[in-house]
């Protein structure tokens, strides 16, 4: 397979190469997947525009090749077109345990590490949190909406909601009604994947006042509503900044749920000092009131997010709207 391999790159004949990865990848051969990737980057430097392969074969090993190669998979930072971060496509199939003895500290070690906890691997309590919220899942998050990854690319739905039983008509408000608040900032840095890299717009305000208040402050005036629970909506918000929405680059369900976090301590006032207590953020997001929304500038298709969080001891409602075109 070596000579044929050779004169694949030679050649630069990027369909065979593509059925040179697939074969194998079906032969188990990922000592050879290896080889593949890094002679196709290698030929980068000769003019050969063969960056697609080393992507395709990096991302293959990464997936489905055993632990002790598919962390090899790291070793190449040209990640740009791969369809999800590294270290939550290596999540995908390889148990921590597996893992672990191959994995330098590093950044990429401490993400894989998040994303193996999400899908219930016991992470050492001494392992480093990166990303300054704890590894484990907490006992009032409900089950992240976590991506699928195959030959084809990633797969990630958004999470299931109940039907909107609800019908708001929403309070006219102005500019001076809306608080300048930095869980708007939080919001829009979360969504930035789909309004900087994709098609997509962002919509926050934060009110005094009911969620009439907060939805005409996005400039609804009315809304379809479902009231759901706060470990639904940190999910819900955690998909949403995971997620690269139509176009944009994919972040991982480990960031996106970091992402949510620092959303809702923002608009709680747990943002300082950071990091927050983790037991008195699931106390406090339990005495808010969270709802899913459709209204009159919101769509159907496409990808989107709109909730409405209300603090009714402060007196406070958040709406965050969100929507990209596929």
């Amino acid at each position: 397979m070596a000579a044929a391999l050779d004169e694949l790159i030679h050649r630069a004949d990027l369909d065979e190469l593509v059925r040179h990865v697939d074969a194998t990848c079906d032969s188990r051969d990922w000592d050879h997947l290896l080889r593949i990737r890094n002679a196709a980057r290698a030929a980068v430097d000769t003019g050969r525009q063969l960056w697609p392969i080393a992507t395709l074969a990096n991302y293959r090993l990464a997936l489905w090749a055993p632990a002790d190669l598919a962390v090899r998979a790291l070793d190449d930072t040209a990640r740009t077109f791969m369809p999800g971060p590294v270290s939550e496509i290596i999540a995908i199939h390889h148990r921590w345990e597996d893992l672990e003895p191959h994995l330098a500290y590093s950044h990429d070690r401490s993400l894989i590490a998040y994303e193996r906890a999400l899908r219930g691997d016991e992470i050492d309590t001494n392992e480093p949190e990166l990303l300054d919220i704890p590894i484990a899942p907490q006992w009032w998050e409900l089950a992240y909406t976590l991506a699928t990854y195959n030959d084809d690319g990633v797969v990630c739905e958004p999470p299931a909601l109940p039907r909107f039983s609800m019908h708001v008509t929403a309070v006219e408000s102005s500019e001076d009604d809306a608080m300048d608040d930095d869980t708007i900032d939080s919001f829009r840095r979360m969504m930035e994947p789909w309004t900087a890299q994709s098609n997509g717009s962002a919509l926050a305000a934060v009110v005094e006042g009911g969620i009439e208040d907060a939805l005409g402050a996005i400039g609804l005036r009315s809304a379809r509503m479902t009231e759901i629970s706060h470990g639904d909506a940190l999910s819900y918000l955690a998909w949403a900044a995971a997620s690269g929405g139509a176009f944009g680059k994919r972040r991982g369900i480990a960031t996106g749920r970091s992402e949510a976090w620092w959303l809702l301590a923002t608009f709680t006032g747990l943002d300082s000092p950071w990091p927050c207590d983790p037991e008195e953020l699931g106390e406090v997001l339990e005495s808010l009131n969270f709802y899913a929304f459709d209204g009159g500038n919101t769509h159907n298709s496409g990808w989107g997010v709109h909730v409405v969080i209300e603090d009714p001891e402060e007196g406070l409602s958040c709406a965050l709207s969100a929507h990209d075109h596929s």
